[in-house]
């Protein structure tokens, strides 16, 4: 399985901020807000990334990142000129896809918790298996009106899908992750744009749920999801992942998780702290690196 992350868009729920740098390389705590959804890619074992953003943004993210050897990883880089909806990016990526199945994260969402792991895992297995074309996660929210929803029946199968309703049919949103078989960039293509202009990953979704092949996850309360998109939430994440520091919990250190998952060795791992030693995330590294070899 191979992995997006959808770093494009002008940011502009963040400007000034966003002026001279794209959002997703805006600092959250101790990192650049990139590193978060690539954290979650690398939690469900995949390793072999694209990296969609827009011209003026990519050297950047290129330079941060490199080819991901560092950390393991393979990582490629794709322009997406002008914002053009969450589904673009399979149209994008459709080349680097050749027909594998794609695991799709947004670049500003945050994704924590103890639980995460086995969740993005079984939706890894469920989609390689056949077992279901698309793997969502839900989650219960305050505003279901700013976010993609989904409907049920009595016994909680989903039975639509709806973009930002007016009349929510529950409180389950749609998060930013998501899986995909073989079949999405053929299932992308489909996609009309919507009436503001762009190609829904909401119309994506329906297109599976239509041949019965959409599953959902429910996101508990041992999961953490946040949007990054504006300045108050921005604001919250540094805050979040500075309590789960503070209570030795680190949340989207790529090192670390490429060590746990056997992607890089101790060395490597010491290597990046000694590069960044100055700072309290290059000390974790070298720490944890001992400790791992020892």
């Amino acid at each position: 399985m191979k992995g997006i992350v959808l770093a494009g868009g002008t940011g502009s729920r963040l400007a000034p901020m966003t002026s001279v740098v794209c959002k997703q390389l805006l600092p959250v705590y101790d990192k650049p807000m990139i590193y978060y959804p690539i954290s979650v890619l690398m939690q469900a074992g995949i390793t072999d990334l694209l990296i969609i953003s827009t011209p003026a943004a990519l050297p950047l993210i290129c330079e941060l990142l490199g080819d991901g050897s560092r950390l393991g990883l393979s990582v490629s880089y794709a322009e997406q000129e002008e914002p053009r909806g969450i589904a673009d990016a399979f149209l994008v990526g459709e080349k680097y896809l050749s027909d594998s199945p794609a695991a799709l994260i947004l670049g500003d969402n945050l994704f924590a918790g103890d639980e995460l792991p086995a969740l993005l895992w079984g939706a890894r297995r469920t989609v390689e298996s056949g077992a279901a074309g698309a793997v969502l996660f839900g989650r219960e929210v305050s505003d279901p009106r700013r976010y993609a929803v989904a409907a049920f029946d009595a016994r909680g199968a989903v039975t639509d899908l709806v973009e930002k309703p007016a009349d929510p049919p529950s409180a389950c949103a749609v998060t930013g992750v998501y899986f995909y078989d073989a079949d999405v960039v053929e299932m992308a293509r489909r996609v009309r744009p919507s009436a503001r202009g762009e190609l829904e990953i909401t119309d994506l979704n329906r297109f599976y749920l239509e041949r019965g092949d959409v599953r959902l996850v429910g996101l508990g309360e041992g999961c953490v999801w946040h949007d990054m998109g504006t300045p108050a939430s921005l604001l919250e994440a540094g805050h979040l992942v500075r309590a789960w520091d503070e209570r030795g919990t680190r949340v989207g250190c790529l090192e670390e998780i490429a060590l746990r998952m056997g992607f890089i060795d101790a060395d490597t791992c010491a290597a990046a702290g000694l590069r960044m030693k100055s700072s309290p995330y290059g000390r974790h590294l070298l720490e944890f690196a001992t400790q791992w070899a020892g």
